[in-house]
């Protein structure tokens, strides 16, 4: 088979590894006669799985102890429904009503989640780079912040728009910030202390789609709003162990698997590293003429999602075609958008980026 580089934003390339090793153990899980697939969720086999996935996760992001690990469904998209329904219950009694929710617009993702959140309270933008493209992350000096907002909701990368954070926001004292770190979770190092709540879906960096992510501090457990679906209020998940309902259970299983290979790598700051060289590759190969252009601003374009455009658009169909038959997939931009993207997750090899940028190389020069 032709060597195959998948840049695809999600779902997106795994650890061959880990496929290899999900694989073999299909039909026949550790000698119990059954795949992860025909396990009872509350089986010691199962049990075993999700308990070492937990584990694993709070070590590769050295989650403190006052912070429950939610597995969750839903998605990103249902997430942006399930946080205001689990957070807003904090404020209303004690503040004016309806609540206030805080938003930093930076592009396509915060975009949905501002409109998700707008149906339950109201939504201040305290900041937004939309009138100039979303190619930037406005400083935290220019946002407009509420005192009293029930959290501070930012998407810390955005998978579409290719913008990433390089620093911590800071909301007021007592206001939860709530970060959507869907595209580039386990991909650097982060504070987990510094938030109230980190989401992620996991088809970008954790595992196969149909698996959530919640990361969230203890006190923010137990302020759902009434209405809020049994299944998805963090305090019931969190006292079931993520399994007040049936779980994603092979979600969770090959997550469990990535966990450990990102430990056998060295863990998220070594894997940082390599991030940092493998983005470094092809920015410097985008920017070294105007043939191609990438139009976030420098000091947070992203590592992990790298959109791109030809100067000559009209060939843009002969680039793709030339991509695919070089085994270099996935590389069109997202319809919004336009262009290219190449979303380089931990699981791309350096070889892979290298084989981009050889190619890209080749290409401008024909």
């Amino acid at each position: 088979m032709t060597q195959v580089f998948n840049f695809s934003a999600g779902p997106a390339v795994l650890p061959k590894e880990v496929l290899q090793q999900a694989a073999a153990e299909m039909l026949d899980w550790h000698g119990s006669g059954m795949s992860v697939m025909e396990m009872s969720h509350r089986g010691p086999e199962f049990i075993s799985i999700y308990k070492q996935a937990e584990a694993d996760l709070r070590e590769l992001l050295a989650v403190p102890a006052n912070y429950e690990i939610l597995f969750m469904q839903g998605g990103g998209l249902g997430m942006n429904a399930f946080i205001p329904l689990n957070l807003l219950g904090r404020v209303q009694g004690r503040v004016h009503e309806p609540a206030t929710i805080d938003f930093v617009h930076t592009g396509s993702w915060s975009g949905k989640s501002l409109k998700e959140a707008a149906r339950y309270a109201n939504v201040n933008v305290a900041a937004s780079s939309q009138a100039e493209g979303f190619t930037y992350v406005p400083p935290q000096d220019a946002w407009k912040l509420t005192q009293d907002a029930a959290y501070l909701h930012v998407c810390t990368n955005e998978t579409i728009d290719g913008v990433e954070y390089n620093f911590v926001p800071t909301p007021p004292e007592g206001v939860p910030l709530v970060a959507d770190m869907s595209s580039h979770i386990l991909s650097r190092t982060i504070d987990v202390s510094k938030y109230g709540v980190i989401f992620a879906g996991a088809q970008k960096n954790i595992g196969p789609a149909g698996l959530t992510l919640v990361i969230v501090r203890d006190d923010l457990l137990e302020h759902a709003l009434p209405i809020c679906p049994s299944a998805f209020h963090w305090k019931n998940v969190a006292g079931h162990e993520s399994m007040f309902n049936t779980p994603p259970t092979y979600g969770i299983y090959i997550a469990g698997l990535v966990f450990a290979h990102l430990k056998r790598q060295g863990g998220v700051a070594a894997i940082e590293q390599r991030n940092i060289q493998k983005a470094r590759l092809l920015y410097e190969a985008l920017d070294a003429d105007d043939f191609y252009r990438n139009r976030v601003d420098p000091s947070c374009r992203s590592r992990m999602n790298i959109p791109f455009y030809l100067r000559d658009e009209s060939l843009n169909e002969q680039f793709l075609a030339g991509a695919k038959a070089r085994g270099l997939l996935q590389l069109k931009g997202h319809k919004s958008v336009g262009g290219m993207r190449a979303s380089i997750y931990n699981a791309m090899p350096i070889e892979g980026v290298q084989a981009l940028v050889d190619y890209l190389n080749e290409f401008a020069g024909r």
